[in-house]
């Protein structure tokens, strides 16, 4: 095989070598630089590169060099990024339930009560496209990320669609549940496409052609959240039977049962290396677990109340609870220790983020703001105020200078660096 080109993935940061077969086949591995640091050497890396990587000659080693340079840039934001509001979208007639980014961040889409999702253009605030066709509530929506030419959308009426992001055209209407459809998820290579029901089972799909794969069945409470791990070939499950599990995506099996929670899940999480999973539970913990085993490795406690969101790092070394004590915990994930607590909100946070080069996240809350946090020293950078009710719902974008935020005042807010519009 002959090395064609480099490729980079600044989110967590790796290289992605492209080989040409003798057949004209092209082929990829990825380098992960899980560890990549503004203190990184990058010679020293380079090197220990090349020799893992044969195909890669020192010919190539100042390409390389640069390659990594460019990744160190990349997770470097901004210390006096500041956000300010760009545009108020009356978005839907009815309150929002979730929003989301595709990956370039040029587009994003908004679910309501309303039963519809639309699709924005992030720039002009300009409403693209209303997915109309459900027949309830559009609970969970997505984007086929990194693709972004396909968009989910879960429905309280029991169904799914499939739709054509730059048309509007809906491709696939996905039924199989007998109850509502509160999650779901694509996995990163675009063919599958999985949701989870209040009728206690996860479905897994066929992308291209609508059809049901298989159904994941076992819990025997309502799956509440449903990931798929970096690789496609696992599937999480949060139930609020108090178990997660993980399921085979090429058998349609459980593999593992993660069992000790004492509350319902509220929210399952694979890490980027999917070694790890992390659960949060309505018992006031979250739990982390090794994947291959299905044993608990460690339990965080300190939340006085229900952990209501969870979310890691792009890396995986963090990891970030939400609860509806008004605080969220930040927590070391080698060894499960809380690096620092986030204080600040009146009311419960709902839902929490990190920014994609993990040196800030986000909260959102009952208490009509969104606050922004340094994920090392756990301060309160901004407050992002305006909205006239609770907020559920934000996301950063892939680049992290934009934020979306989602309101039960039926708006989204759309807030950018003011050094972005300084550009």
């Amino acid at each position: 095989m002959k090395l064609k080109r480099f490729l980079l993935r600044y989110y967590p940061p790796g290289i992605i070598l492209e080989f040409l077969r003798s057949n004209g086949q092209v082929e990829s591995k990825y380098i992960d630089l899980l560890n990549l640091s503004p203190q990184t050497d990058i010679d020293v890396l380079a090197t220990q590169i090349m020799m893992e990587e044969p195909a890669i000659t020192p010919n190539k080693k100042p390409q390389l060099c640069k390659l990594i340079e460019k990744l160190i840039e990349k997770l470097q934001t901004h210390k006096n990024q500041r956000f300010v509001l760009y545009k108020t979208l009356k978005a839907h007639i009815l309150p929002l339930t979730n929003c989301a980014f595709n990956k370039s961040g040029d587009k994003f889409i908004t679910g309501s009560y309303d039963r519809t999702c639309k699709v924005w253009d992030t720039d002009t605030g300009q409403e693209l496209l209303s997915l109309e066709g459900h027949k309830n509530v559009v609970y969970s929506i997505a984007f086929n990320n990194p693709f972004g030419d396909r968009i989910a959308t879960g429905s309280f009426d029991r169904t799914a669609k499939i739709w054509d992001a730059n048309t509007g055209q809906c491709l696939y209407t996905l039924r199989g549940h007998q109850s509502e459809i509160v999650c779901l998820n694509f996995d990163s290579n675009g063919y599958l496409f999985a949701t989870g029901s209040m009728d206690h089972s996860a479905c897994l799909w066929d992308v291209e052609t609508g059809q049901q794969i298989c159904s994941f069945k076992g819990h025997t409470g309502e799956i509440v959240s449903i990931q798929f791990n970096t690789d496609g070939d696992k599937v999480l499950t949060g139930s609020f039977d108090y178990t997660s599990r993980i399921w085979d995506t090429r058998t349609g099996l459980c593999v593992r049962v993660l069992e000790g929670h004492t509350g319902e899940i509220s929210s399952a999480q694979f890490d980027f290396s999917s070694d790890y999973a992390a659960t949060g539970s309505i018992d006031h913990t979250c739990k982390l677990w090794d994947v291959m085993s299905g044993k608990c490795i460690e339990t965080l406690r300190g939340h006085t109340d229900e952990v209501l969101d969870i979310a890691f790092n792009s890396t995986g070394t963090k990891l970030v609870t939400a609860s509806a004590d008004s605080f969220a915990r930040v927590y070391n994930v080698s060894a499960g220790a809380c690096l620092g607590i986030l204080l600040g909100h009146e009311g419960e946070i709902s839902k929490v983020a990190f920014n994609p080069q993990g040196s800030k996240i986000i909260t959102a809350s009952n208490d009509k703001t969104c606050r922004i946090w340094n994920s090392e020293t756990g301060e309160c950078l901004q407050l992002l105020e305006g909205h006239t009710d609770e907020i559920f719902s934000c996301a950063f974008n892939y680049e992290g200078d934009t934020v979306i935020t989602g309101s039960k005042d039926n708006t989204c807010r759309i807030w950018r660096d003011t050094l972005m519009n300084e550009e």
